[in-house]
């Protein structure tokens, strides 16, 4: 497995070995030994999985102290953009974000600490978009940012009009507005 950083500290993508030929292919999707050697903070707990069509827009999420997440994100079938805001205090990047292309044939993985909000949206037909996650979810711990967020100035890669989102996400406060 490969670490590729990315302009935030600590939010780094992941790069598969992956073994292919005329029958398919081969990869470790996870590697409890490698996430040890190079994240001993992290001790992933449970993995989700969820199913979306195009346009389908889930975010920007996040779980207040002391249910923070950190999430092993990645794509088993289709194409999304991923997307981490910062909201780290103190942290010289706060309120920026970074953005990746996860899909089944790249097989990227995005690896995104305790303190980020984070969302994605659907690109292909459809997707199967799994995660790991270090805490479990508390709902009294909540918390998100609303998509659109002229601070953000996210490039959502779709066409706003072909985008769907939950009632709940269509309702999050900007990012001046969150409670931390």
């Amino acid at each position: 497995m490969e670490i590729i950083n990315t302009s935030i500290e600590g939010l780094v993508a992941i790069k598969p070995r992956v073994f292919e030929d005329e029958r398919g292919y081969f990869m470790e999707s996870y590697k409890e030994s490698f996430i040890e050697t190079q994240f001993p903070e992290i001790k992933f707990i449970q993995d989700n999985e969820s199913k979306s069509s195009y346009g389908v827009l889930r975010g920007l999420h996040f779980q207040k102290f002391p249910y923070e997440q950190t999430k092993l994100v990645r794509v088993i079938h289709g194409k999304v953009l991923d997307v981490a805001v910062d909201l780290r205090s103190g942290s010289p990047t706060f309120g920026k974000h970074e953005s990746i292309i996860l899909s089944g044939a790249n097989k990227l993985q995005f690896l995104i600490p305790k303190g980020f909000a984070h969302g994605f949206v659907v690109l292909s037909d459809t997707a199967i978009f799994s995660y790991k996650v270090d805490n479990y979810y508390n709902s009294d711990s909540d918390a998100g940012i609303i998509w659109n967020d002229s601070n953000l100035n996210i490039d959502w890669k779709i066409n706003k009009k072909e985008l769907k989102l939950s009632e709940k996400d269509l309702n999050l406060p900007t990012l001046l507005k969150i409670e931390l």
